[in-house]
This record gives C-alpha cells, structure tokens and sequence, in this order.
C-alpha cells in the first residue's frame, strides 16, 4: 500500500491500494486514545472516500496493542476551566459516528486489542468487525462520572434483555467471542492470522459484501463463549437491571449475591458503588430513553448530554472522576453529590432538557445532504 498521510506520523494514517483503503488509529503509545486531530482525520478520509467511486472498501484497525481505548479524556481535563472547549470535537464526532453507522462503501474493522467507549463506535457499527482473543471491550463511562456515549446508549438499549444497563452501570469487559455471541462483532479470528486476513483483503480489490464475508471466513473460527461467561448470567441480569432506578438494582443485586451459584456479584457490586452516582444515574436513563429513538435522536440527546456534563451543570463529577483515573491516579474520587439519594431527579432533569433546535447536532435528514450539518456551519461557528 501507497502512505497518503505525511510523515510526521499524524493520528490516523490514511493507505490506497487500488479500490481499498486503510485507516490505522496511530498513538499507540496513547492506546490510539480519540484526539481532536483523530476525529478530524477521520472525518476527512471517510468523506472523501465514500464520494470517490474509486473507492471500494475500508479496512480500520489499531497500531501496538490497542485498536481505541476511546476518548482523550486528558483533553477533557485540561479543557475543564475553559468553557466549551472541547464542544468542537465531541460534536464533530457524535455527528461523524452518524454517518459510520450510515456509511456507503464496505467496512472491516480489525480489532485486535482494547476497544472500549468511543474507540468502539469504530467497530460496532461496521459491516464486518473482526475480533480476536486478545479484543477487550466495555464502556465504563457512567463510573467516572460521564455516560455512555458515541451510540452506545442506542446499541445497548438494543441487547437482549437489560443486559446493556448491566454493561453500561457496570462497565463490565467483554472478550472477542463475547464480542461475536451478542452481535457487537461478526468474526473471530485467532491473532496470529489477522496479518494475512489483512492481506487477502486488499488483494481481494472489491468491496462485494458476500465476497469479503467469504475471505473473512477462511480466517474464522467458532465463537464458544467460556461456561463462566456474563453471557451466561442473563436470567439474573434480567432480574436486577430491569428495575426501575439504580437504587433498586443495587438492592436487587445485593439480594442475588447472597444465593448459591452467584459469587462472581460480589466484585462488580464493589465498582458499582465506587462509581459516580450521578454518573448511573444519567447512563441508567439515557439507556432507557434510548429503547424508543432512533439512532439520530440518541445521537442528539447524548450530544446534549456530554456538553451539560462538560459544563458541570449540575455537577463536576466528570473531572473529578478523570483526576481520580488518569491524572492523580489515586483511585479515590470524592464524588458531588456523593451518594444516590442525593441525586435530584429535577435537577437531572436539567442535563436531558432539549436544547433550541438550532443549537441541537445537526444530522443529515435526507440522503441529498448526507454530508451537511457539519460543525464548521453549525450556530456554534457561524454566530460567533
């Protein structure tokens, strides 16, 4: 393959190859971590890619040994005494997951490494994506005061069961065979044979969908989750996570640790009730709300969401959460307001309130504007 990114080693590298095109997420040494430079990229290969009739299929994978461990969230920390400055990025790539979920042109994501939050809203969503015993994927925003984002309270609304309020409260991991059992991946194949699956790929030179399938299945092998797996918890999932409030999980939880069989409970209760209890309290209903939208409705309300987080407008649990994780790494955030019934419902209230259209993400209504809505000629920029 022909390097079409310059030599300064940018954040995403961008490759050609006849009708293929490869994206590689390159800060390794950041876990490939979504910079504001990331999502610029990004947005400006898969743009110009789905409008080049040249271009035929997208291969996205990960340098070192992360694919995307998601957002920067050192950018959210430093930006936390300047209001709104990271408002740029967050809607740039809530509105660029939009149009991967959309995308025109054939897509293989490579994922050979941790993929949790952001970092999996580029794989999910693919055509194909495929996984390998060494993929670790989650969403552990709510713990440290955030929510689950970049789509994810769409596709977590969509598991089976509650078992996306389970992933999205508790931040529980998931390995690749998981990843294929519940349909957030479409392959597992061994790490040692993802290189050449790599390159059969961009000799195969077309993005026929039965014909890529096909290549990616000589690599495959069977997805058998182990006999321990949280797969294999549904029924007492199910139980807990369909109450009505967190509290009410909690207890249900509790309550289920104590029979036999139900050892494993007895950790993820101890990260649930370390985790921000404004942080559950948003996920568990931005979940709920998003069992009744449409991709873009969610796409907006977690736009909303983030940017009222971001602003502390209720609470600064997010920075807090952040210091606690990655900048002091103390592990022992003090939490505003500190447990779950002091959380108040109306002031929650405030963090989902619609904002006045104009000021909403902008998503492409019809096919004819697909590309439109772009941050550069949002209200943001153009009445400043």
């Amino acid at each position: 393959m022909s390097q079409v990114a310059n030599s300064n080693e940018p954040a995403v590298l961008g490759e050609e190859a006849g009708h293929v095109r490869l994206l590689t997420l390159n800060r390794p040494r950041h876990l490939n971590v979504i910079s504001p430079e990331t999502v610029t990229l990004l947005a400006g290969y898969l743009e110009n890619w789905e409008k080049d009739d040249n271009v035929e299929l997208i291969l996205i994978k990960g340098a070192g040994r992360a694919y995307s461990a998601g957002g920067d969230l050192r950018v959210f920390y430093e930006g936390r005494k300047s209001k709104d400055s990271c408002l740029e990025v967050v809607y740039k790539f809530y509105w660029l997951c939009h149009h991967i979920h959309s995308y025109k042109k054939t897509q293989v994501a490579l994922v050979n490494g941790i993929a949790m939050g952001g970092g999996a809203a580029l794989m999910v969503p693919m055509n194909f994506s495929v996984v390998t015993e060494k993929t670790v994927f989650a969403t552990p925003e709510a713990g440290i005061g955030f929510h689950t984002d970049c789509g994810f309270s769409l596709i977590h609304s969509r598991l089976p069961g509650y078992l996306g309020e389970y992933l999205g409260l508790t931040g529980a991991r998931l390995n690749g065979k998981e990843l294929v059992a519940l349909g957030l991946a479409t392959h597992f194949v061994p790490s040692e044979k993802l290189s050449e699956l790599e390159k059969q790929l961009v000799s195969l030179n077309t993005g026929d969908k039965d014909e890529v399938k096909s290549v990616i299945e000589q690599f495959s092998s069977e997805a058998v989750i182990d006999a321990d797996s949280i797969l294999n918890k549904q029924t007492v999932i199910d139980e807990c996570f369909s109450k009505d409030s967190v509290e009410e999980i909690i207890q249900a939880f509790e309550a289920a640790s104590t029979r036999e069989g139900n050892g494993w409970i007895a950790s993820v209760l101890k990260g649930l009730k370390r985790s921000s209890p404004m942080g559950l309290k948003i996920t568990l209903r931005s979940i709920r709300e998003a069992r009744k939208q449409t991709l873009g409705e969610c796409l907006k309300r977690e736009f909303r969401l983030t940017i009222n987080i971001l602003r502390s407008m209720i609470s600064g649990d997010v920075y807090e959460g952040i210091r606690a994780l990655t900048i002091d790494k103390d592990n022992a955030p003090k939490w505003d307001p500190p447990s779950l019934d002091k959380v108040d419902d109306k002031e929650l209230d405030k963090v989902f309130s619609p904002y006045e259209p104009h000021l909403e993400l902008q998503i492409p209504e019809t096919e004819e504007c697909r590309w439109d809505g772009k941050y550069e000629n949002s209200a943001y920029v153009t009445s400043k």
